[in-house]
């Protein structure tokens, strides 16, 4: 199983500089940061920093939009970065939650991911493709060997079926057991309906992480306000599905939607964050579901379950208070004792 770290750019980037190296030494494979041009720095000028100060390390967003940039410009930042450092980038993208709404824009519609996962990948590679305007273009700088994987973001039935059918990989925000074997199953089965090798679809699990000394019950509720923000975030996409597809339709699991029924609110000054005041709403039982909290050992063992599940990558959110014991502890104990 491979392993990501996954960072907001809050100023200083020298410091998501200083944590990506850092996970690298630990073993960790990717780096991630969320792509919100208002809420955060710019990622991609801190990815050419991070890029530099790392040898094998992949980095890309978790995730960027095909709204806020137009699709040639994000192809050619991620072509620029992979002919400078090689082929070290992957493209998260999905439908622009916080980056859309933050600058009063609705999230993106699916045909609109569709077509910009097309193009990037495309112009990535050095080949031509029609960015929107009714003209191809390519980059004629692109050499050959270059590629952009895409992999997508995704909760509901019409998203994961198009995950299957396109994408190159699927991330998946939450580390629930259920939800991961229902989702995955979605999306290997439309890509074997589509034609494809099901096997070639990455499957990324992304969801908070936090170490305990112990199982004891201070710890673990310490964990769990450490991690609570993630259920609030996660409810803002749920919240979309259950307007879309009404809750208890057969469409998006229940063990998705019923818990945002108390949820009133979210203002995304606090997104992402620990101690957001609009989460409270959101109950233990989901945030020991959602994330992975208590000893390394429970860490381990909820690992397997996913790996066994089809995962081949966690990639861990370390907005918390323990951003370097967890990265630590993840490269000496639990990433060695996954992968031995």
């Amino acid at each position: 199983m491979d392993f990501g770290l996954v960072l907001q750019t809050d100023p200083p980037a020298s410091r998501v500089v200083e944590l990506m190296q850092r996970a690298e030494r630990n073993g960790f494979s990717h780096g991630w940061t969320f792509d919100s041009a208002v809420l955060w720095q710019e990622p991609f000028v801190i990815y050419s920093q991070i890029l530099a100060r790392t040898s094998t390390l992949k980095i890309g967003p978790m995730v960027t939009n095909p709204g806020t940039r137009t699709w040639e410009v994000t192809a050619s930042t991620f072509a620029t970065l992979n002919d400078m450092f090689g082929n070290r980038t992957v493209c998260g993208i999905g439908r622009g939650d916080s980056a859309m709404r933050v600058a009063g824009r609705r999230p993106n519609t699916l045909a609109r991911i569709s077509g910009a996962m097309k193009v990037i990948r495309a112009l990535g590679r050095g080949e031509e493709a029609d960015p929107g305007g009714g003209t191809a273009v390519r980059f004629p700088w692109v050499k050959p060997g270059a590629e952009v994987p895409v992999w997508m973001a995704a909760y509901g039935p019409r998203a994961l079926k198009m995950t299957g059918e396109e994408a190159d990989g699927f991330i998946l925000q939450l580390a629930d057991p259920y939800l991961t074997e229902y989702m995955v199953k979605a999306v290997r089965d439309a890509a074997e309906a589509a034609g494809r090798d099901p096997s070639e679809v990455t499957v990324c699990v992304a969801a908070p992480a936090y170490v305990t000394d112990d199982d004891s019950p201070a710890a673990l509720a310490h964990a769990r306000e450490q991690c609570r923000w993630f259920g609030g975030m996660v409810g803002n996409h749920v919240a979309d599905l259950v307007a879309k597809y009404g809750a208890r339709t057969g469409a998006v699991p229940g063990e998705l939607t019923d818990y945002i029924k108390a949820r009133q609110g979210y203002d995304y000054a606090h997104h992402g964050r620990s101690g957001n005041p609009d989460t409270q709403f959101v109950p233990d039982e989901i945030v020991d579901r959602f994330c992975l909290i208590g000893t390394a050992a429970q860490h381990i063992e909820k690992l397997n379950a996913l790996r066994a599940l089809g995962v081949d990558q966690f990639a861990l959110y370390d907005m918390h208070d323990a951003q370097e014991a967890v990265i630590d502890l993840y490269g000496t104990k639990i990433i060695p004792a996954v992968n031995a």
